[in-house]
């Protein structure tokens, strides 16, 4: 039997068994950075062989679920952008941003996990995520609604304090007070204001 192309598309059972251990890694990986995998993949419903088949070993399973959640961040800046102006699409934006880093405070520490192992793989960078925040900031320039010029880098250093935020304390208020000042900093020359 052959075994199919590594670019070939998944079968859709096969790729809703591939989301299904996903979902429920994130799930059980954000509340214990070692969560076993036999636990992970009896919550998804799916024998040992098709786990390891998707998922060889912990690293491949660890990094596709933080690219995942990573492009399902950065997926929602399109949409944002096509259902509101593109301020507001920012700002939304950037709450989304915060709940995900401070909601799956344990998925990074199992990421830390298996990247801090000798000869083990490379944190995987935020590529998705800065070209979602590029695509907000110059739409938000080209409405005149932040100052020109601010590039991606600039951003993420400008929110950096996100990662200093204690997500197990009410971090909802001191991180939309974070964001706001951010975007107050973002409009301070704006053309538009």
């Amino acid at each position: 039997m052959s075994q199919p192309k590594k670019d070939a598309p998944l079968r859709s059972d096969a790729q809703r068994n591939r989301e299904r251990i996903l979902r429920v890694a994130m799930a059980e990986l954000t509340l214990r950075a070692d969560a076993p995998l036999s636990t992970i993949a009896k919550k998804a419903g799916v024998g040992q062989g098709t786990f390891y088949r998707n998922f060889p070993h912990r690293e491949a399973l660890v990094l596709e679920v933080y690219r995942y959640e990573m492009q399902q961040v950065a997926d929602a800046a399109d949409e944002l952008l096509r259902t509101r102006p593109p301020e507001r699409a920012l700002r939304e934006w950037m709450d989304r941003l915060a709940r995900f880093a401070l909601t799956k405070a344990g998925l990074a520490d199992a990421i830390r996990l298996v990247t801090s192992a000798p000869g083990g793989p490379a944190k995987p960078g935020p590529t998705p995520v800065m070209e979602a925040a590029g695509a907000l900031l110059r739409a938000c320039e080209d409405a005149g609604a932040v100052r020109p010029g601010v590039t991606p880098d600039d951003f993420f250093l400008a929110i950096a304090g996100l990662w200093q935020i204690d997500p197990h304390e009410d971090w909802e208020p001191r991180a939309g007070r974070l964001l706001d000042f951010v975007m107050d900093g973002l409009r301070v020359g704006a053309p538009g204001r």
